[in-house]
């Protein structure tokens, strides 16, 4: 007698062989108390998986710990979730990567533009999160590690790092966020009409270069808000960043390079307005600025300014995500 099924009974879907793994592992729970406006789905989720049968270990961010302590007993588990802004996924990314342990980890968006969320296309429906975490469907994207001119302790960052104009217009978004949520960048944004310009020094890959301009961006992920591309020929895993040269103008300005930015995605022409950035790809990256200016990784200011160093992690955190490789490219 010929059955009509196509997978053996003894052989398991990787779905199902990754919800047993949580069923016996469990989840550990990294959350930020003091991301977004308190608004989370994060308890939805967590009873969800809880009915599951699914056991649960929650750590609060606190203080001045750092992350690392946070996860000591990582591979313990089968997966994490890390409930925040930017800023907090980033750092528990990095931790992970320091551990060099293939745990997944659910970037769930707490915060208030959660653009890394944004850009693997994490849903936020409670239901959609636990379909999403049962599938097990996961890929390994690069990080960035961020070394400052002060010479402390090293950073990591998921979506950008970057010096000058992009990281004033975060600073001046802070004490708006409470009250404007997103809208609060786009408000930063206009309060930038002339920004300083200084000269930068830069040495890529060994390669050096002198530009005079507004800021440098160094991107790994590609997305702004709405998934809209920062600029074309990013990809969070291909082992390099797009290094981004804002020339002298204004920062509103890069809105037209939104916009061609989309012309370039769907194939839609030629762009229009190239001549006030310059874009190239680099494993590792350091810039010095003339006159110190303001530094930012994935919307966290630094307390210090340029000088800086970046280079790339390849493929060094597993993200859940129910993005394909060619949808993250931008």
């Amino acid at each position: 007698m010929i059955s009509d099924q196509t997978t053996p009974p003894s052989v398991q879907s990787p779905g199902a062989q990754f919800t047993e793994a949580l069923l016996q592992k469990g989840v550990l729970v990294i959350f930020n108390p003091k991301s977004g406006q308190g608004d989370s789905s994060l308890p939805e989720l967590l009873d969800l998986l809880r009915a599951q049968g699914i056991p649960l270990t929650e750590r609060a961010l606190e203080g001045e710990r750092p992350m690392a302590e946070f996860v000591h007993d990582l591979e313990d588990y089968a997966a994490v979730i890390g409930a925040g802004g930017d800023g907090t996924v980033s750092a528990l990314a990095y931790a992970m990567a320091q551990r060099q342990a293939r745990i997944p980890l659910l970037a769930f968006p707490a915060g208030t533009a959660n653009l890394i969320a944004l850009n693997l296309a994490i849903p936020s429906e409670p239901e959609a999160l636990l379909q999403l975490m049962l599938s097990g469907h996961t890929l390994a994207l690069d990080l960035g590690e961020l070394e400052t001119g002060d010479g402390g302790e090293r950073k990591g960052f998921a979506m950008l790092a970057g010096a000058g104009a992009d990281a004033s217009m975060i600073k001046e978004s802070e004490p708006l966020k409470k009250n404007f949520g997103t809208m609060a960048y786009v408000m930063a944004a206009m309060r930038q009409i002339n920004p300083p310009t200084t000269t930068f020094h830069i040495r890529a890959d060994g390669q050096e270069r002198t530009f005079t301009g507004i800021g440098v961006m160094v991107a790994n992920l590609g997305m702004a808000n709405y998934r809209i591309p920062i600029t074309a020929d990013i990809s969070p895993n291909d082992g390099q960043f797009t290094v981004i040269l804002l020339k002298e103008g204004n920062i509103l300005r890069l809105g037209a390079n939104l916009l061609d930015s989309l012309k370039a995605k769907f194939k839609l022409g030629d762009p229009a307005f190239s001549d006030n950035l310059e874009t190239f790809t680099a494993r590792e990256i350091e810039v010095v600025a003339e006159d110190p200016f303001p530094l930012q990784f994935d919307g966290e200011i630094h307390v210090e300014t340029t000088p800086f160093k970046a280079r790339v992690l390849p493929q060094a955190v597993q993200f859940f995500t129910t993005q394909t490789e060619g949808d993250l490219n931008t």
